[in-house]
């Protein structure tokens, strides 16, 4: 393996050239190598879950760019150096963060609101409330609207239910490539 030091043309180089050699950046230095033969290499389930994942979400992201509102969507969230296609891959790898459910606001009545707070280095697509009575029996289940803050999710109650302590409120938050967040809250 060869190193290189202050080396104009190789100064910063990485990556791979062809199927010959392969360039690192290690201490300041540029190291050059032939390109390493993995045939032989049987891969550990864990790295084949993660080859299979980076697929998915290569194959997410061409879609994404190849529908033209959602590509200039992305496009509007790239820093430089980035293309719509990298946001769309790191899209898929981030699932939506539930930050808060406030539930001050509900006793158990119909048309009182649960408001839930819903992050994602994207978009937060979709926010669905269910309310469980304490034996696990569903008493309703529906879709949030979106607040005009852009993350304040609202809630509101159809079915009025008799007691509330001990019920289970379970938020699902979900982005546009399908990751799903789950968080519960009890009363």
């Amino acid at each position: 393996m060869a190193t290189s030091k202050n080396n104009i043309l190789t100064h910063g180089l990485s990556g791979k050239v062809g199927d010959l050699l392969v360039f690192r950046q290690r201490g300041g230095k540029t190291i050059v190598g032939k390109v390493p033969d993995m045939s032989e290499i049987e891969r550990t389930g864990k790295q084949k879950a993660v080859t299979r994942k980076f697929q998915e979400a290569v194959i997410y992201a061409k879609a994404a760019i190849a529908d033209d509102s959602l590509k200039e969507a992305y496009k509007e969230k790239t820093r430089d150096g980035q293309t719509a296609y990298n946001v769309a891959i790191a899209d898929f790898f981030n699932a939506p963060d539930i930050e808060e459910i406030d539930l001050s606001g509900y006793t158990g009545k119909a048309g009182e609101q649960i408001v839930v707070r819903a992050t994602d280095d994207f978009k937060v697509a979709q926010v669905t409330v269910a309310i469980y009575t304490s034996d696990g029996t569903l008493v309703e289940k529906g879709e949030a609207t979106l607040g005009t803050n852009g993350v304040d999710w609202t809630y509101q109650t159809t079915v009025t239910s008799g007691q509330v302590t001990g019920d289970k409120i379970v938020v699902q938050a979900s982005d546009l490539p399908g990751n799903l967040t789950e968080r519960q809250e009890s009363m």
